[in-house]
């Protein structure tokens, strides 16, 4: 197999945005957009990834590590970008992608037929028939697809601003070919900088072989702007959703249902509508996920059945046939098999054993201030309502938590623990208040 690499570029300050973080480092359904190029890259099977990022952008490097970074110090163009990738390079490579940071929906099927159609041709350029061709630059093809030029729109005469087909700046170049010809690039244009693009009318002159791949036009939707921001999000959603769909999972109102990048459903899942999904998600089968429940880092087995309003936070672990009801939140917990969970209930830094249940309006009162806490609460407990469990605690298996009590020491194997004040009955106590309160009442 040819040893392929990809160059992304992403030095980009993104002023537009509005930010003061870097532009490719904004999230898209939960990881960051440079990410998304990067993982669709490796998923065309390219092996070295060089991302290109400014000065003083250690948070990009970190982002996109274990790959390797080249610093652009100056910006002065794409050209010029490119170019600083050759000295942390192999210098083995057959083919060199080049893709943009801020274009995260070209897909892994897109990068690989750019690299097919590198074995035909020195020079792939990728292109696309956008509705409104607007100020892109246009590809002049001959009649064998063999790509003649790229003219920029402002230097494009009537006849060539009427062709369809447009530039979307990504390249696969002919490896021992790229920084030769970049090194032959000049800026004699009117922005002073160095034209990625122009390595195509150099290697036209040397009479190597350029190519075109079309792909489609959502695809190669570049972020510049939170509103474009928001427009690829709707897109990446789209095709979450119909993963999801097409792989067994039912969602009664697809348009509604958020997911991560991650996200993980299995056969015969039911998602009722605003469900969010955030990152580190995973479903089994045949679970029912009910409106408005809000998951993010959980694990979820199969058979379980939560919400409506259910928040899972980080580190939940809920295993098969559980069920969690609506208004409970649960974090860094682990509900095993059967265990119910069902109204208005906190259960956090614990163990739910097997079978066991807990009533409403239980929590587990795990953080000090300073440090959290565990409960442990055994297989077939049964937690009363009301119950409010001090950590660190333990509950047996099989104990019972009488309602309304304050738990803080452990209680044993088939045991009961009770806290609650002796109930005093006043006679008549409610009748005499009443005739009190009117008679004041009516004297004023």
């Amino acid at each position: 197999m040819s040893k392929s690499a990809a160059i992304v570029l992403a030095a980009g300050l993104g002023t537009r945005m509005k930010s003061a973080k870097p532009k490719v480092m904004h999230p898209l359904a939960g990881r960051p957009m440079v990410n998304h190029v990067i993982a669709n890259l490796q998923r065309a099977s390219v092996e070295e990834v060089v991302c290109i990022v400014g000065p003083d952008m250690p948070e990009l490097e970190q982002t996109v590590a274990p790959h390797k970074t080249a610093i652009q110090k100056d910006r002065l163009g794409t050209g010029h970008a490119v170019l600083a990738a050759k000295d942390v390079m192999r210098g083995d490579e057959e083919n060199i992608l080049i893709a943009f940071g801020d274009t995260p929906l070209i897909t892994d099927q897109t990068f690989h037929a750019m690299l097919e159609a590198r074995k035909r041709a020195d020079v792939v350029v990728l292109g696309f028939r956008p509705e409104n061709p607007g100020a892109y630059g246009r590809l002049i093809v001959d009649a064998q697809n063999e790509l003649q030029a790229i003219v920029e729109f402002k230097d494009a005469d009537a006849e060539q601003r009427a062709i369809a087909l447009c530039n979307s700046g990504v390249m696969c170049v002919d490896g021992k070919k790229l920084f030769p010809l970049l090194e032959r690039i000049t800026n004699d244009n009117a922005a002073g900088e160095y034209y990625l693009t122009d390595i195509v009318t150099l290697a036209r002159k040397d009479g190597l072989h350029c190519g075109v791949v079309e792909g489609e036009e959502d695809e190669l939707l570049g972020v510049n702007s939170r509103v474009e921001l928001a427009r690829a999000e709707a897109i990446a959603q789209d095709r979450l959703r119909h993963h999801a769909m097409v792989n067994g999972a039912t969602l009664l109102d697809p348009a509604s249902t958020h997911f991560s990048f991650d996200t993980r459903l299995g056969r015969d899942v039911v998602v009722e509508p605003n469900v969010f999904f955030g990152p580190g998600v995973n479903v089994g089968d045949n679970v029912t996920i009910k409106a408005f429940s809000h998951l993010e880092d959980t694990q979820v087995g199969n058979g379980v059945v939560m919400g409506p309003y259910a928040r899972l936070r980080p580190g939940t672990d809920l295993h098969d046939d559980v069920k969690v009801g609506n208004f409970v939140e649960i974090k860094k917990a682990v509900i095993e098999k059967g265990a119910k969970v069902n109204h208005l209930s906190y259960i956090g830094d614990a163990r739910v054993g097997a079978q066991a249940n807990i009533g409403a309006g239980t929590i587990t009162c795990n953080y000090d201030g300073f440090f959290k806490y565990h409960t442990d609460i055994g297989a077939g407990a049964f937690i009363g309502s009301n119950t409010a469990l001090v950590a660190p605690v333990k509950i047996g298996d099989n104990a019972n938590v009488g309602a309304g009590s304050t738990i803080s020491k452990d209680v044993e194997a088939g045991d009961l623990g009770l806290t609650r004040a002796p109930q005093k009955n006043f006679v008549g106590w409610s009748d005499k208040f009443r005739a009190k309160q009117a008679l004041r009442k009516n004297s004023k």
